[in-house]
């Protein structure tokens, strides 16, 4: 597995380009701006875009969607919760919780992590974890936003404080991080698995 992170758009957000190096089938995660680079990239390294995949549905996260549709005719996953944000796209399917969906031989598996949206997810896929703007390294999605949660975004923490393992944490902001150092220094996760 071969992860491509590119930093896009003026909020700074991870649009992550994940590559099954076997069949050199590809997922984007998050296209949220600079269409562009995302193709160039795709078409430079004569990778087959397999799937797109939405973390949430806030603008910053979607921006490129269209284009890359445009250009590939593949499908497009999101939660129902946040679908109505790409009500007018073709090739829109909905994923939830527990969902497994192929990329080549990597297997994208859905965590559903509502409070940041209501729609919002992480993908596990091998020791990956891609977080979108639920877990950022030692923090968390803000929730003061329509839709927004601190209750539950609590619990989703606590869900990912809880899973076996150590993961490598991809979010859709800022740095990377693991799993692990969020359970020992995340303010966040830690006050969600004390409070409970």
């Amino acid at each position: 597995m071969l992860i491509k992170a590119f930093e896009v758009g003026a909020i700074q957000t991870n649009c992550y380009i994940v590559t099954d190096e076997k069949t050199l089938q590809c997922a984007v995660i998050d296209p949220g701006a600079e269409s562009g680079t995302i193709l160039n990239y795709i078409d430079d390294n004569k990778l087959s875009l397999t799937a797109v995949f939405i973390t949430h549905g806030h603008f910053d996260h979607i921006m490129a969607v269209e284009e890359l549709v445009a250009e590939h005719e593949i499908p497009v996953f999101i939660h129902a919760a946040d679908a109505s944000e790409l009500k007018n796209l073709p090739r829109v399917r909905n994923y939830s919780d527990g969902d497994k969906v192929s990329v080549g031989g990597l297997t994208f598996e859905v965590i559903a992590t509502p409070g940041h949206t209501p729609g919002g997810v992480c993908l596990m896929c091998e020791d990956a974890l891609f977080t979108g703007d639920t877990l950022f390294k030692d923090s968390c999605g803000r929730t003061d936003m329509d839709g927004g949660s601190m209750e539950v975004l609590l619990k989703s923490l606590k869900r990912l404080y809880e899973l076996p393992g150590d993961y490598e944490v991809y979010p859709g902001h800022s740095d990377f991080s693991t799993l692990e150092h969020e359970r020992k220094l995340n303010y966040y996760m830690k006050y969600a698995v004390d409070r409970a």
